[in-house]
């Protein structure tokens, strides 16, 4: 699934990540500054063509993102992410799915960007309640 616009970050969020990027190295980060990186890092992959199902064929921690999702007040992402756990125990290739769950997975994908429209504010209003 494509979306017609990838997110672009405002610099100020560009620079904030690479700040804790460069400051995980020396210390924990907080579990907002950790949440404001996975959602970062995750965006890329919900905007990718095979969507939900590279996100659950994907080495992360799949919980803590969707968690860190939820932190940012992302609802209208963590409920896909959520109603598309199953992906995670099909095959390796999206095209090995039934038509009755590439159908379901494609019902489920389009919730996906109404939620990643509102995502850039969501992320500027956590950055700046929570982090500044």
């Amino acid at each position: 699934m494509l979306f017609l616009e990838s997110i672009q970050w405002p610099d100020e969020i560009e620079i904030l990540i690479d700040r804790l990027d460069s400051e995980s190295a020396e210390r924990a980060l907080t579990r907002e500054e950790r949440a404001l990186v996975d959602v970062y890092e995750t965006v890329p992959i919900l905007e990718s063509e095979d969507c939900l199902h590279e996100f659950w064929q994907s080495e992360i921690d799949h919980q803590r993102i969707i968690k860190s999702f939820d932190i940012i007040g992302a609802t209208a992402i963590v409920d896909p992410l959520n109603a598309s756990r199953w992906c995670g125990n099909q095959s390796q290739e999206r095209g090995d799915y039934s038509e009755t769950e590439s159908d379901y997975l494609a019902t489920i994908e389009e919730e996906l960007p109404a939620g990643m429209e509102e995502l850039l504010d969501l992320v500027q209003e956590f950055v700046a309640d929570e982090l500044e």
